[in-house]
């Protein structure tokens, strides 16, 4: 943990939150003691450490706003809830301001009933991942039934792509992207023809990442950093 975040009017930590455990074992924070701390989606500061009754409490001096995230939204096909978690820590690691999770014609629909939604999960690890980034901003996370659904969730003003190895035409060398930008990427088994077909009426332009096929998982994060990079982010 780079920083410790916390939802906004919480000053404590019970004993068996990782956070707890991170200040006491890995910190080896004392009464007085000081860390990165953050409030989730808003200011950046100190923490300082006032007593360690049942876990942990402490005071939050705040000093800067630190809540940016990068013009970017991610539409994503549904994936196996073990990827998506890893998938969600690393763009959100990365700045995506959006991400948009959508049912597609050959995912398989009991993904989007996995308890990582159901149960909340996912949003812990969110935090995981803007915490491993050092920032307070947190990716907001979007949920449709169909690609009709997410396309209607996309910016309008925003540059539409779809990085896919059967339709993509253009590679990122050639790109220069500024503003909002919005990128889809499919999940296991790709986009239908159908799907395809429904992105490139939206005006959504076809990009290659390469010849070789990337596991989903792969496919997002080089993806997104690359996006990122032509949108002179990183």
């Amino acid at each position: 943990m780079n920083i410790i975040l916390f939802e906004k009017g919480i000053r404590h930590f019970d004993s068996k939150d990782d956070r707890c455990i991170h200040l006491r074992k890995v910190l080896h924070c004392d009464i007085g003691s000081s860390f990165i701390a953050g409030e989730i989606n808003g200011f950046r500061g100190k923490g300082v450490v006032t007593s360690f009754d049942d876990g942990v409490s402490f005071d939050f001096i705040p000093e800067s706003d630190d809540s940016a995230l990068y013009p970017l939204t991610v539409i994503l096909g549904q994936v196996r809830p073990i990827c998506m978690r890893r998938i969600l820590r690393e763009l959100v690691s990365l700045g995506v301001g959006r991400l948009i999770l959508t049912l597609t014609d050959l995912s398989e629909k009991s993904y989007s009933e996995a308890g990582l939604y159901k149960d909340g999960e996912y949003k812990s690890v969110l935090i995981s991942g803007a915490m491993q980034a050092g920032h307070t901003g947190v990716t907001e996370v979007l949920f449709t039934e169909n690609v009709e659904s997410a396309l209607k969730l996309a910016f309008d003003d925003s540059t539409h792509l779809i990085l896919d190895n059967v339709i993509g035409s253009e590679s990122f060398e050639n790109l220069s992207l500024e503003g909002q930008i919005t990128i889809a990427i499919g999940p296991e088994r790709g986009w239908s023809a159908r799907e395809r077909q429904l992105f490139t009426d939206n005006d959504y332009k076809p990009v290659l990442m390469g010849t070789r096929i990337l596991r989903t998982e792969t496919a997002a994060v080089a993806g997104t950093a690359l996006t990122l990079l032509k949108m002179k982010k990183l």
